[in-house]
């Protein structure tokens, strides 16, 4: 079996953002880079990647140099095609641009193992579960009004989820009786009996976040995330141990290296993956394992349609983020129901481009 055709595209997709209430959606546009793979048995797999700031361009440019390094290889020995690709981008960077392209690439080369044996990815992980729990992620920004903020937690309660994120660390000067407030306004809109989370995004210092993540403790959060610097890991650590909600991070962490220190150096409760950013598929998997080790769960950052099959493969998955922004690139997705995504038997990433969305000559 050879790798026998490639295809690359930077394409638009908008984002209704249909798990929000219409009153505080916001349309937006998102550049993602599509990757389709084909092989001499007509089999092929499909990959995505794209970064929620700029570069979209610089990730297509990498990724369509490292695809056309795939003609003539065997896409069922993925290692082997990642050794391929790292030494041909070493003394340029194994970083960002490179992981993304990589990431893309690899997911397309699951697609196809999946294919060829006629599982799911769910399974190939490990099939621990055929459902991800799943939390509404995005709905309750801190650019919103209380009254926003309160719909939206509402609305999250009605779709039937059990775990939600609002976020903190909010800018508008109020300090900690402001966040104090909004968080005691989310916990009452959804009950007690909802595992509520709460995002900072590197938005605090490490003593602030100590400070802040005693004063409320009485929330009873879930998990607070990305409270300070993701890559101070000591600093990351010395919260941790500190505050009796549980931390995670990890989402802006690129490759696997970085999650080895966290769990070395006892950073984090929680360990969050994005499977673009680490590099794929294989390296996901790799980190999970390494967590498990550690006796650490972990959860998928964006790309719900495919990382709720890594969610549900891997014995330590705990949450799939919910996240509809790019879900209109796909067909087949999974379904959503009471809180959890439903995976079905469709072999590989279970998923088809949208032929309206992706015109990529196959």
């Amino acid at each position: 079996m050879r790798i026998t055709r490639v295809a690359c595209r930077l394409v638009s997709v908008p984002d209704d953002d249909v798990l929000a209430p219409e009153t505080t959606r916001r349309p937006k546009t998102w550049p993602v880079v599509t990757l389709r793979v084909g092989t001499d048995q007509g089999v092929d797999g499909l990959g995505v990647a794209f970064t929620l700031g700029g570069l979209n361009a610089a990730v297509l440019a990498a990724l369509e140099e490292l695809a056309a390094l795939l003609i003539g290889e065997d896409p069922r020995r993925i290692e082997a095609v990642l050794l391929k690709l790292r030494g041909a981008a070493s003394t340029g960077g194994l970083g960002g641009v490179f992981l993304l392209a990589q990431g893309a690439i690899d997911m397309a080369l699951w697609d196809i193992r999946g294919k060829m044996a006629g599982l799911p990815l769910w399974r190939l992980a490990g099939g621990a579960r055929q459902t991800a729990i799943a939390y509404a992620s995005g709905m309750i920004g801190r650019d919103l009004t209380d009254r926003q903020a309160a719909t939206a937690a509402e609305h999250a309660v009605a779709q039937g989820f059990g775990w939600v994120k609002m976020h903190l660390g909010l800018r508008d000067g109020g300090g900690p009786r402001r966040e104090m407030e909004r968080a005691r306004l989310v916990r009452q809109v959804v009950g007690p009996d909802v595992r509520l989370g709460c995002d900072i995004n590197e938005g605090w210092q490490v003593g602030e976040a100590i400070d802040m993540g005693r004063r409320l403790e009485d929330i009873g959060f879930a998990w607070i995330e990305d409270p300070v610097q993701h890559d101070d890991y000591r600093g990351m650590a010395l919260v941790t141990a500190a505050l009796s909600a549980p931390v995670m991070a990890g989402e802006n962490n690129a490759g696997i290296t970085p999650f080895r220190l966290m769990l070395a150096e006892a950073s984090v409760d929680l360990l969050m993956i994005d499977v673009m950013l680490v590099g794929g598929i294989t390296a996901w998997l790799k980190i999970a394992a390494m967590a498990e080790a550690y006796n650490v769960p972990v959860v998928s950052h964006l790309l719900p349609e495919i990382q709720a099959h890594l969610i549900a493969g891997v014995p330590n998955g705990l949450l799939a983020e919910a996240k509809s922004w790019i879900w209109q690139l796909f067909e087949d997705v999974p379904a959503l129901r009471d809180g959890a995504i439903q995976l079905g038997e469709l072999p590989g990433l279970g998923l088809r481009f949208n032929p309206r969305r992706v015109d990529d000559g196959w």
